[in-house]
């Protein structure tokens, strides 16, 4: 049986962050406040906010702040969400070109309020990227969408530069860690991109620690690859809170080396593995 691992018990050294500070991350956190962005750096309290803001990155959330599903691990509001907001292209637009951005990535809230799952957004905010820095690179980190192949098409036709949907975890732990999720329907979703445009490379992650068995990873993984999903991203899971799953097991960074060495035997074209890797970290390098 596994045993959680107390709240109380300190993270072990590979896990600690500096808090985060300079002149770089109070001029980008003025920005978002300004234009009233939201970012999945804040949002989701990722533990390389100080990091990747004093390089002057960030991922862009859009579609608002407020999820209308409950996922066992995501620290994101949830509840009913407010309504779309179609100035919120320009903003993000605008401050991708106050930072300078040559790559920037774009996700979201799950909207299953909206037919489209929140589709067009994204679609208006890459154009409207394109249109105002022509040279920069967008990736997509997508919702499910419920499936909707439709709604992929929405912004597939936006040409992302990388389709980016996450797995997240392995299919016995989908009930408790990705509630109204499906992983088949995820493994459908990266599919579907690849053969509808398979000049546009996909990508997916997996988190670590939540009760998976070496065997499930390496089984989601095959699973990945054989949907021709290009790139992969592993990291650990950390509790957000009380409220959410707890962490089963820190796994140490020779383990995450291991799994990126399988990963690259697999065939993946680039792994990004580590105990603090999320799902839009350095993912400039990925595509370099």
């Amino acid at each position: 049986m596994l045993v959680a691992i107390s709240p109380h018990v300190p993270r072990p050294s590979w896990l600690r962050q500096r808090v985060p500070a300079g002149e770089n991350y109070r001029e980008l956190k003025s920005l978002v406040r300004n234009l009233r962005l939201h970012t999945v750096c804040e949002s989701a309290a990722c533990p390389n906010v100080g990091e990747c803001w004093s390089r002057r990155t960030a991922t862009f959330m859009i579609l608002g702040n407020v999820c209308t599903r409950r996922c066992g691990f995501c620290a994101v509001q949830k509840g009913a969400p407010p309504a779309v907001d179609y100035d919120e292209p320009r903003r993000v637009a605008e401050a991708a070109a106050s930072l300078g951005l040559r790559y920037a990535v774009l996700t979201s809230v799950n909207r299953d309020d909206r037919k489209d799952g929140g589709a067009e957004l994204f679609a208006l905010t890459i154009r409207a990227l394109r249109e105002r820095l022509p040279e920069c690179r967008v990736e997509a980190l997508i919702p499910d969408f419920q499936g909707s192949h439709a709604a992929l098409d929405v912004v597939l036709e936006a040409a992302p530069d990388v389709l980016n949907h996450n797995l997240e975890t392995v299919p016995r732990l989908y009930r408790q860690v990705r509630l109204g999720a499906r992983y088949e329907r995820s493994l459908d979703l990266l599919a579907y991109s690849k053969s509808a445009r398979p000049e546009i490379p996909t990508k997916s992650g997996l988190m670590l620690g939540l009760g998976e068995t070496p065997e499930e990873l390496l089984a989601a993984m095959r699973d990945l690859r054989a949907q021709n999903v290009d790139l992969l991203t592993l990291g650990q899971y950390l509790r957000p809170s009380l409220r959410h799953l707890p962490v089963i097991r820190y796994v140490p960074p020779e383990e995450f080396a291991e799994f990126r060495r399988q990963g690259e035997a697999l065939g993946f074209r680039h792994v990004e593995s580590g105990p603090l890797v999320r799902s839009s970290y350095r993912a400039a390098e990925a595509v370099s």
